[in-house]
């Protein structure tokens, strides 16, 4: 699926999009703005790569960075939720990850946690994208969240 694809189903649903990103650096973004007339569908996007970027862009919790840390299921929440209440969008992907290199046993390279906030709800997930080195987990990292908000698009409600 590509970027316009997804454009065209939030249009089709009337939403307006937010991205909040972290290891992607705003490749999201990039991507939906990369197709002509997505100003009408993309609000805007939130590059929070440091730890004090998510807080003082996104409202993410100090005490859910010490918790839990910025690659967690956790903080992907927050930062879809920070994304959706300081846009003017109906619809919010978070992402937030280790493209590598490195990583640890703890929090392996290639463990991207995604957030989505829509209608009062916040979808998390974790994919493990393994070591493919880090312009592939930044690629398919970008392509999950693509399929997450078309995903979106086509669920009930």
């Amino acid at each position: 699926m590509t970027a316009a694809e997804v454009l065209e189903a939030l249009r089709h649903r009337g939403w307006r999009v937010a991205t909040a990103e972290s290891c992607t650096g705003g490749l999201i973004a990039g991507a939906l703005t990369e197709v002509a007339g997505a100003s009408d569908v993309f609000d805007r996007g939130f590059v929070t790569y440091s730890n004090d970027a998510k807080i003082d862009m996104l409202g993410v919790a100090p005490a859910t960075l010490a918790a839990h840390g910025a690659v967690s299921e956790k903080t992907a929440a927050e930062m879809a939720e920070g994304a959706l209440e300081r846009s003017g969008a109906q619809i919010a992907l978070s992402v937030t990850g280790i493209a590598g290199p490195g990583g640890s046993d703890h929090k392996p390279e290639g463990r991207v946690c995604f957030g989505l906030a829509h209608g009062g709800t916040v979808l998390t997930e974790t994919r493990e994208f393994g070591a493919l080195g880090r312009s592939e987990v930044r690629a398919a990292a970008v392509q999950h969240g693509l399929a997450m908000l078309m995903a979106a698009c086509f669920a009930r409600g």
